[in-house]
């Protein structure tokens, strides 16, 4: 039966594809592009953001067909955005694990003052457009990483956000996997609050923080870094004061190392190494328990063994320790009659909070939710930007007229230039 119900939804699956399909070509004939992009796994998206109905997903395809004719997306190139891919603002960092595209927006704040929506929007579709077609056959999704920590304004990154997730959500429905924000402005925490019941994709949406991963194992240079390399102590930034040494009292005495990179920066000596005493210079002879690590604080936690000095352990006066009573040996006894304890046997009944116990599952908060979930991508966010690299995975036409030329070859025909 498993494998019969199976079979039904794949030919029902198959049905709902072909009706849309002929929906559209009754509305308009589809040219040879459209042909191509609305195939089978294209309507199952449509449709699934639509509920499976029929009418509703061919309405929404026809739409993102004329969007995309209006909008010119056959014709963009990397051209047009020299600049933008210059300083990478927006681009294809590399593949996860999963061979999901991980797609960066490092988009300064004054990058609006300069620029239309419009020019913004036809970035962000192009930056899309290049992570599909770096997608392979079984590859669906893409992630993608909003680079915030430019923005000191709240309210203009959740314009650039809003607009950036409405895009996706209505002219590629089912293609986001996750979405980050790393280190937005202060307020942006609570306007997303707010407005995030709103947003469609809010639910693949995660706020994270770039400084809980600075002591990562994988990236412990701090050097490559500034801002985490700022937040490290150094020594050289303290003045140099004679004031730092040793604190010394009648019971211990304190010293401070200079050598701040060691475990312990101080350590204790139980000598007494006071000088200024009042009273007669002598050394009196100790009345009171010797010093150790177990009365050094007070003679309150101190084993009763340990309260005597050493070498006047004298012998041990019989009774001195409460014992218990010991039936005589001329006694008999019967052992039978002897009632031992009873060891308590575990039971699944054991307090009644048992069942109100929940799993560990349920105590992990959301913004450690939110770290483990981007702690695979913050490779990604900490790759250096390369142009070259970037500029690779593009294909033709969204390439442009710019050829990757490897720079041996550029040496190679400089050198043969100078010749004549």
């Amino acid at each position: 039966m498993g494998k019969k119900d199976q079979i039904n939804n794949v030919n029902k699956d198959k049905e709902r594809v072909q009706a849309v399909l002929q929906l559209l070509r009754k509305q308009a004939p589809l040219t040879v592009k459209q042909e191509k992009l609305c195939n089978s796994a294209c309507v199952e998206r449509f449709l699934k953001k639509k509920g499976e109905n029929v009418k509703k997903a061919a309405k929404h395809l026809r739409n993102f067909l004329a969007w995309r004719d209006s909008f010119g997306i056959d014709h963009l190139i990397a051209d047009e955005f020299s600049a933008e891919l210059a300083e990478g603002v927006a681009y294809v960092s590399g593949h996860d694990e999963e061979s999901r595209p991980v797609v960066i927006f490092r988009i300064k704040q004054d990058y609006q003052k300069f620029h239309s929506q419009k020019l913004f929007t036809r970035l962000l579709v192009f930056t899309l457009e290049v992570a599909i077609q770096t997608m392979a056959k079984s590859v669906e999704q893409f992630v993608i990483l909003f680079d915030a920590s430019f923005f000191r304004s709240a309210s203009a990154f959740m314009n650039i956000l809003l607009a950036s997730l409405n895009i996706i959500a209505d002219y590629y429905p089912g293609r986001l996997h996750k979405s980050f924000v790393i280190d937005p402005p202060s307020l942006f925490s609570y306007l997303w609050k707010g407005v995030k019941t709103f947003v469609d994709l809010a639910p693949l949406t995660m706020v994270v923080s770039s400084l809980d991963f600075e002591e990562s194992l994988e990236f412990n240079d701090f050097t490559a870094y500034p801002r985490a390399a700022s937040l490290r102590f150094n020594p050289s930034s303290i003045p140099s004061s004679g004031k730092i040494g040793s604190c010394s009292s009648s019971r211990f005495s304190f010293t401070v190392s200079h050598h701040f990179d060691s475990v312990k920066p101080w350590y204790l000596s139980l000598t007494d190494t006071s000088s200024a005493k009042v009273g007669p210079t002598t050394t009196p002879p100790v009345l009171g328990p010797a010093m150790s690590p177990l009365n050094a604080r007070s003679y309150s936690f101190a084993s009763p063994i340990y309260r005597t000095p050493r070498g006047n352990m004298g012998p041990i006066k019989k009774g001195f320790f409460p014992s218990t009573p010991l039936p005589q040996k001329t006694q008999e006894m019967d052992h039978s009659e002897i009632r031992h304890p009873r060891a308590m046997r575990p039971s699944f009944f054991q307090s009644p909070a048992m069942f109100f116990k929940k799993d560990s599952n349920f105590h992990i908060s959301r913004a450690d939710k939110c770290r483990e979930s981007f702690q695979p991508f913050l490779k990604f966010y900490r790759r250096p930007y390369d142009e070259m690299i970037y500029r690779s995975k593009m294909r033709p036409p969204l390439g442009g007229l710019i050829s990757i030329v490897s720079p041996h070859i550029r040496r190679r025909h400089k050198s043969v230039s100078q010749r004549f």
